[in-house]
């Protein structure tokens, strides 16, 4: 593979490193934590990609975010706050849909919830700066992963702002949940969805005239 170049020189032209980063970007796509099984990373490669996030964009290097793993002898708590979060919101709620909503809490083989922390630390670095560094630490440990071979998602819902779920994970008062992070093997293959073009989303300030 070709070496990256050192800071401070100047970019090199593309080449097989360009093409392989170009590649795994491409390949990773979202596969919902229903359609996860085993196996998922194991200790090692799950180190590697907590490594990853390490890399992420971080002024003044705060690490304004972290990530709380469940376990599985831990799931069967979270399934609870699922269930009550729900009946919170639908007191009339159908057993079945209590029953799927527990359910959820045992979905992929590793899961995770995202935090950032949007007060004190560093008044200076607004809150929508640290959510972007979340971001960034969440896909380079998504690339990670994909890299390895295993499949993953991101999913929220209503039930991540619920009061159980701040106290299950003894969240504080100036941290807010982002997502769930599900890692696991896929169960099935699945095509590749078009991506958008850059004309969608790009533009370019106009000179004065």
């Amino acid at each position: 593979m070709q070496a990256f170049p050192p800071p401070g020189e100047p970019p090199v032209e593309p080449g097989p490193s360009a093409e392989w980063a170009w590649a795994l970007i491409q390949h990773r796509q979202t596969i919902l934590p229903k359609k996860l099984t085993e196996p998922g990373p194991d200790e090692a490669q799950l180190d590697l990609i907590f490594r990853a996030a390490a890399a992420a964009p971080d002024h003044r290097e705060l690490v304004p975010w972290r990530f709380i793993v469940l376990p599985a002898a831990t799931r069967a708590r979270l399934a609870e706050v699922f269930a009550s979060a729900l009946l919170e919101r639908d007191p009339a709620a159908a057993p079945h849909q209590v029953a799927q909503a527990r359910e959820k809490a045992f979905r992929s083989p590793v899961l995770m919830l995202a935090v950032v922390r949007t007060g004190s630390l560093d008044e200076e670095i607004p809150p929508g700066e640290r959510l972007i560094s979340a971001g960034c630490a969440i896909q380079n440990m998504l690339l990670m992963a994909t890299a390895m071979g295993f499949a993953s998602s991101l999913t929220s819902g209503k039930a991540l702002q619920s009061p159980g779920m701040r106290s299950l994970f003894g969240l504080a008062g100036d941290e807010q949940p982002v997502c769930f992070v599900s890692l696991g093997t896929a169960i099935r293959s699945k095509s590749s969805r078009q991506r958008p073009e850059p004309s969608r989303y790009i533009s370019f300030l106009k000179p004065d005239s």
